[in-house]
């Protein structure tokens, strides 16, 4: 059985699965129920101060589409858009300090961590929550740049409007670990136009860590009635778009070195282990919990230590990171690779043609009984290889 134990934030998490901030950690029985599942932690849903925010929590709506947009009805399938409009914690920050320290305890008989995620309307409020947060014994706080629906409620202009300037995400940083001594943890919106100058700033006043990241705001139509899905705009994820948030992942380690909890796009241990190879050390885990339970956690982490196994792999720790690592670092330095060709085995082949047909090169013609090859003109794309069904396709070095 392979170590699946993590180091974030000068905190021990006993494996890299979390809870993110959402409806299934809005109340102290929640959280428990994260924590009886295995998770190594859970983020309480948004401490605020925003009677605003905590209202719409209470109005939440959701629409869990399939591929072609409609509504799933049933089996969720890997690749559902989860397209929804919440808010913040239901209960405003004053009435959670009881729950809080109840949570942390329970947390701590059972080798776990509380997270405060926080989304206050002012800088003293910012702190204010966070300092409650810490005197509460939660030993990690989140604030929460990320959140989409901020920018569309009056009064509630926080989350992504802050996360997307550095120079603000900076500011609110810089008050809150001025006034904390616990681990400051940012989580940044894809909204911005460069996360990694957003997670720099933040680096540099003072954040040990960032999440990479919350959600897009999106608008899902129903064709058949010509109206907006749940009314009108609201957030979207989901596993789709695991590689955007990858990217942000990888280029983050690379240039930065921040320690990374990775959220959107994370349906099971395939995409966990795809965002520990990219950078991040622990997941966040969110809308799929919300669709298949929390059980799913434990189905998760079971399935994780399985993989290490088979390939051979001691603990999570040999994994982190080894994509990013391995990735040539500029497109520059892509495109001084040596040259690859294509090779068709004429005996896999079944001269279905698919390759012919997707060859915008003259590499690759019909002949009359088999696939004509043209290698001084493969120039190595691998577009064949991708749309051959039989393994016919492979590859070798150009001399």
């Amino acid at each position: 059985m392979a170590d699946l134990g993590v180091e974030f934030c000068d905190l021990h998490f006993k494996n890299p699965i979390i809870v993110s901030s959402i409806e299934a950690t809005n109340s102290l029985d929640r959280l428990k129920l994260c924590i009886d599942n295995g998770a190594a932690g859970a983020i309480v849903k948004t401490l605020t101060d925003m009677p605003a925010m905590a209202t719409l929590t209470k109005h939440s709506k959701y629409a869990i589409l399939d591929e072609t947009g409609e509504i799933i009805k049933g089996k969720v399938p890997r690749n559902f858009v989860f397209y929804s409009r919440s808010g913040f914690s239901s209960t405003l920050y004053e009435g959670w300090e009881k729950d809080l320290k109840a949570a942390q305890v329970y947390a701590d008989r059972n080798n776990a961590h509380i997270i405060a995620s926080v989304g206050a309307s002012s800088l003293e409020s910012w702190a204010t929550i966070s300092m409650m947060a810490e005197d509460c014994g939660v030993p990690i706080v989140e604030l929460n740049l990320g959140c989409p629906h901020t920018s569309h409620m009056s009064g509630a202009k926080t989350g992504v409007r802050i996360g997307q300037v550095p120079e603000l995400a900076a500011e609110v940083v810089g008050r809150v670990t001025a006034a904390v001594k616990i681990p400051v943890l940012v989580k940044l919106t894809p909204e911005a136009a460069n996360l990694t100058d957003v997670a720099a700033s933040a680096k540099k006043a003072g954040a040990a860590a960032v999440t990479v990241n919350s959600r897009f705001t999106g608008f899902a139509v129903d064709i058949e009635t010509g109206t907006p899905r749940i009314g009108g705009p609201a957030a979207v994820g989901g596993p789709w778009i695991k590689y955007v948030t990858l990217r942000w992942v990888h280029d983050i380690y690379s240039s930065l070195g921040l320690p990374i909890a990775g959220s959107n796009g994370i349906f099971d241990w395939r995409d966990a282990i795809s965002f520990i190879m990219s950078g991040a050390r622990i997941m966040q885990v969110g809308s799929v919990l919300m669709l298949k339970g929390y059980d799913w956690v434990r189905q998760m982490i079971q399935d994780i230590d399985a993989f290490l196994d088979e390939h051979g792999y001691g603990s999570v720790e040999e994994i982190y990171g080894m994509a990013s690592r391995n990735a040539v670092s500029s497109y520059d330095e892509q495109v001084g690779m040596g040259g690859i060709h294509a090779v068709i085995n004429d005996e896999k082949c079944t001269r279905c043609w698919n390759c012919v047909g997707c060859c915008f090169y003259n590499a690759l013609s019909r002949g009359e009984d088999k696939v004509i090859q043209n290698i001084d003109n493969c120039i190595g794309c691998e577009l064949c290889f991708n749309v051959c069904p039989f393994e016919a396709v492979s590859f070798a070095s150009k001399k």
